[in-house]
């Protein structure tokens, strides 16, 4: 199908201005509820994905929307990645722990999915104002922008993120964020802003114990499009109807074999 990526940036930015920003800082208390332990949803997370999947619906006929918020209602709506219309996947507010507790570090966003394969994709940050997008083949974009990352010298220079447990190097022994091989590994709590910094050449590295196609559509698609490399952690490569592997994004397939050779996995 044509994608017109500029008339869908707008949609996401309509929505950021008309619902996101306006209850940024704003939240009531019972504006705020939890899913589950840990996991909260508010306001802006439900309106922003009922605005984004009705206008998207509507200026792109014959398509289906299945977001975040819906899949935590009816987990049966994720079988929609398995039908012959083409899907948007939303998230509305990646970061909503950020964002409830009125920290800037959150996104939003728009992964274009058909035939189980990512066509485009689109990640919004409201307070950096900064929107970055890929389709596939045809490179990703920032500000008109072609985005080319550029790998790292070495390990020691490198910055990235690792969410989840558990991560451990072989050598030396203790945990990945502890063992002092990279510069940084630092959580930014928000896979959004994690993948806009890895196509923006500002961090190198991101790898996440979860793989919800809302969470990683879209980033692996940007990543991959602006010249990284993104994958399962067993090499595999990624795929929105995967929901149980651990994902890896990085600067460079240099980096990549690195961080994986590095994992006790």
């Amino acid at each position: 199908m044509d994608i017109d990526s500029e008339r869908v940036e707008r949609i996401i930015r309509s929505t950021a201005e008309a619902v996101i920003l306006p209850r940024f800082r704003t939240l009531k208390a019972d504006d705020v509820r939890e899913k589950a332990p840990g996991d909260p949803v508010t306001i802006a997370d439900t309106e922003g994905e009922e605005m984004l999947g009705s206008l998207l619906a509507d200026a792109f006929p014959d398509t289906v929307v299945m977001g975040e918020e819906l899949v935590s209602r009816d987990e049966s709506a994720i079988a929609l990645l398995h039908g012959t219309r083409p899907v948007w996947v939303l998230d509305p507010i990646d970061g909503t722990i950020n964002f409830a507790a009125g920290r800037s570090a959150f996104g939003m966003i728009v992964a274009l999915i058909v035939d189980g394969v990512t066509i485009a994709g689109w990640i919004h940050e409201p307070v950096r104002n900064i929107t970055v997008s890929a389709v596939c083949g045809g490179g990703a974009w920032s500000k008109g922008r072609r985005l080319t990352i550029q790998p790292a010298p070495s390990l020691a220079t490198m910055t990235g993120a690792a969410y989840g447990h558990g991560w451990r190097c072989t050598e030396p022994d203790p945990p990945l964020v502890e063992a002092g091989i990279f510069r940084e590994v630092r959580n930014q709590m928000c896979g959004a802003v994690e993948y806009v910094d890895i196509a923006l050449g500002f961090r190198h590295f991101m790898i996440s114990s979860r793989s919800l196609p809302w969470d990683h559509a879209a980033g692996v698609l940007i990543v991959q499009e602006a010249g990284g490399v993104a994958s399962f952690l067993d090499r595999s490569p990624y795929s929105c109807n995967r929901q149980d592997g651990r994902v890896l994004a990085a600067a460079s397939d240099e980096a990549s074999d690195a961080i994986i050779g590095l994992l006790s996995l």
